[in-house]
């Protein structure tokens, strides 16, 4: 009996063996292939082995990746010059914008359609413009001004006004900003023509007499010179301040070429 149950087992194992092997050679390379592959060739993993352990194994130094090239460099150095070419040196050009009250200014259009002044009320305007020493006549400031708020604690209003200084042959200047008529304030210069053209900066404005007489001072940037016939030495701003007779005649020799009338 044991030596049958010995012969079953040979037999069970005998065919298991078989179905392995079978399945072993529908998974491993034909003989074909293993020749012709040199990864199965005991020589070249052999040789292999003896030279990796003489191979230097040092990494290639890691390139370093930034956001630069996607993002830009916000850092720029601060010897880096500037890629606007205007000029950036300061000039100071003082004019006062007068109201002789022949211009039927300002317009006040209640669009608000309230008995206070109310946001959204429009007031255009035309004055007079006269050099800072007053001995001659520039041409004329022209504009708008949206009331924003009305102070009746201040007794005043806030404007956001847009307006320009014309001066004749020289182009004109234009700025943006607060208007108020409580106190002074400053603009920001955007933009002219003629001699002017480029220009940018600030420009102080003194409330002397609302809403008949201001004074002016542009620091302005971006331009060459200004001519000499635009340079004076201001007349210190007062209430009282009134332009020379021959500025207010408008004499040839009192005033700028084609002056905007």
């Amino acid at each position: 009996m044991a030596s049958s149950f010995s012969a079953s087992i040979s037999l069970k194992s005998l065919s298991s063996l078989k179905q392995h092997c079978r399945k072993l050679a529908t998974l491993s390379p034909s003989i074909s292939q293993i020749n012709g592959n040199p990864l199965f060739s005991s020589k070249f993993s052999y040789e292999n082995f003896k030279t990796s352990r003489n191979v230097n194994l040092t990494l290639s130094p890691r390139k370093h990746f930034t956001t630069t090239a996607l993002f830009g460099n916000n850092n720029k150095s601060k010897h880096q010059t500037s890629s606007d070419p205007r000029p950036t040196k300061v000039q100071e050009l003082y004019v006062y914008e007068i109201n002789e009250r022949d211009r039927c200014s300002p317009a006040y259009l209640r669009l608000s359609q309230k008995e206070i002044n109310s946001l959204g009320d429009l007031v255009p305007f035309s004055n007079k413009l006269y050099s800072g020493d007053l001995q001659k006549r520039l041409g004329i400031t022209a504009g708008l001004c949206i009331l924003i708020q009305h102070e009746p604690e201040k007794k005043g209003d806030r404007y956001e006004a847009s307006y320009s200084f014309y001066f004749g042959d020289y182009g004109h200047l234009s700025v943006q900003g607060p208007y108020l008529t409580y106190e002074d304030t400053w603009l920001a210069v955007t933009g002219g023509t003629g001699v002017f053209e480029g220009a940018y900066g600030k420009a102080s404005l003194q409330q002397l007499v609302f809403p008949f007489k201001l004074f002016y001072t542009f620091y302005l940037q971006g331009i060459k010179d200004l001519p000499p016939e635009l340079i004076f030495k201001p007349v210190p701003p007062s209430p009282a301040v009134e332009p020379s007779p021959a500025a207010k005649a408008c004499e040839p020799h009192a005033v700028l070429p084609n002056f905007t009338k």
